[in-house]
């Protein structure tokens, strides 16, 4: 097996000390020679002008967002021209699920899965997706979004390719979840893992931190760190990147999404066809904002651009500033949801990627004391971790699509532990078995009070297929595993 090429490390020095990096080198003389070559690697790998460039462009947007919170940016909700709400009109749900149905079956249509974060607050160590909320099949996340998608597939007889964005983490049990249950039925050729990048923590004045004398301290560069995860090689052993992936398989529409929405409508033909059909690069669903106070961050224009406003930037007279319908002017809620053609990500992206500012989390990072050499657990914040978001692609875009969306239908985050009222499995598995309810009942089904129906993906993805139940009574719960 051929060696890799020596590290030149008084070039790999000079480089670091002309980006004003050079105090990772302070312990060298103190390291072993393996402990050595393991920052020489970790320093040799890293693009340490970009991190010095993505921590300039940090401090710039935060900047912007103070004005903003002063009130000296221009900000609008979106144009009414841009909001698609389809609900209530049949008709026009359909001639847009027809255009989104045409692509899938053709293979146009991949779905990215963000699925880098760990249950934690669940009191589970496992990743997110393979949770299970409570529901009478005990099915995680994972397995309702594969069977969506093969339903999907079914009744659009093309294929989807699923391509799933772990974190460093995430990555070995993400992919054993799904070998030990055989990709719930999929074709494992059409399951890509790939993973986010990582950034290293700063101090306030941007110096990057030692976690140990040989090892830089990192953090997950956030949800928008997909954009970079997306042209990086999938392994060291071939060039092979998402994108490269993208156009071998032909595929040209791509809906992104986030693991932890148990009623996500993974590949949703009707927001695949109201993008295709204005022929936009990107789009965003939004359930409405009806409590000014919400946590949520919302569509809107800032000095003439797209982005999302976090609800903590937003001045409180316009976070409660109300339309001639009595909504909330800014109501259109984030909710992680996106659309974007494959050749916005492949060559739009790239393009303006340096120019994206990242957002700033001041943070109590243990660290290594320069001057004795001691790890230091702070009491008080004493660096920075660096997170781009998914939306921060938003500004750069001329147009955008912005689905308004039913929240009980499409709507219901997996945030928080048990029990605690709000955004946890109990209200996850609540939504859902209501939703099921409702096609149930909307399909001429009687369920009697108190008695739950779940229904498996493989039989309805979003209601249809339920005629046979016409009439039916369900007097005890029980699961609809076929018709």
């Amino acid at each position: 097996m051929a060696s890799s090429s020596p590290i030149d490390i008084e070039a790999l020095r000079s480089r670091y000390t002309a980006a004003g990096q050079e105090h990772l080198f302070t312990f060298w003389d103190d390291l072993s020679a393996s402990e050595q070559s393991s920052l020489a690697h970790q320093l040799s790998a890293l693009d340490v002008e970009r991190v010095n460039q993505v921590y300039a462009k940090a401090l710039e947007g935060e900047k912007e967002a103070a004005q903003l919170a002063e009130q000296k940016t221009e900000l609008g909700p979106p144009p009414a021209k841009a909001t698609v709400q389809t609900s209530g009109e049949p008709q026009k749900e359909e001639h847009y699920a027809r255009i989104g149905m045409e692509a899938i079956g053709k293979g146009q249509v991949g779905v990215l899965l963000m699925a880098g974060g760990q249950g934690t607050r669940l009191g589970s160590s496992a990743p997110k997706g393979c949770y299970d909320i409570g529901l009478p099949s005990h099915k995680s996340l994972f397995q309702l979004q594969a069977e969506r998608i093969a339903r999907l597939q079914s009744l659009a007889g093309g294929v989807i390719t699923w391509f799933i964005m772990t974190s460093g983490p995430t990555r070995k049990p993400t992919h054993d979840f799904f070998k030990e249950n055989k990709y719930f039925g999929l074709d494992e050729a059409n399951v890509i893992f790939f993973e986010q990048g990582t950034l290293p923590c700063l101090t306030m004045e941007g110096k990057i931190m030692l976690d140990s004398k040989s090892r830089i301290a990192t953090a997950p560069d956030g949800n928008g760190g997909l954009y970079k995860a997306l042209t990086t090689p999938l392994d060291g052993s071939t060039p092979t990147t998402v994108t490269s992936e993208l156009e071998k398989r032909g595929i040209k529409y791509i809906h992104c999404y986030g693991v932890d929405n148990c009623l996500v409508k993974v590949g949703d033909p009707v927001f695949l066809g109201i993008n295709i059909e204005r022929g936009l690069e990107a789009g965003v669903k939004t359930v409405i904002k009806t409590d000014p106070k919400e946590s949520v961050g919302v569509v809107a224009m800032k000095n003439g651009k797209w982005n999302v406003i976090e609800y903590s930037e937003i001045p409180q007279e316009l976070a409660e500033a109300r339309d001639d319908g009595g909504q909330l002017l800014f109501r259109a809620a984030n909710i992680v949801n996106h659309f974007y053609t494959t050749d916005f990500l492949s060559r739009r992206v790239p393009d303006f990627e340096s120019s994206m500012a990242f957002h700033i989390a001041r943070k109590k990072i243990p660290t290594v004391d320069l001057s004795s050499g001691a790890v230091v657990k702070p009491s008080t914040p004493n660096g920075m971790k660096l997170e781009l978001f998914i939306f921060d692609v938003f500004p750069f875009c001329e147009d955008l699509v912005v689905h308004e969306v039913l929240r009980p239908k499409e709507f219901s985050p997996l945030k928080n532990a048990p029990n605690t009222g709000v955004d946890d499995p109990q209200t996850s598995r609540r939504d859902l078995l209501n939703l099921h309810r409702g096609w149930l009942e909307a399909a001429g089904a009687t369920l009697a009070e108190g008695v739950e129906v779940e229904v498996s993906p493989l039989v309805s993805y979003a209601g249809e297929g339920l005629e046979k139940v016409q009439g039916r009574k369900f007097e005890s719960s029980t699961q609809l595993t076929s018709l």
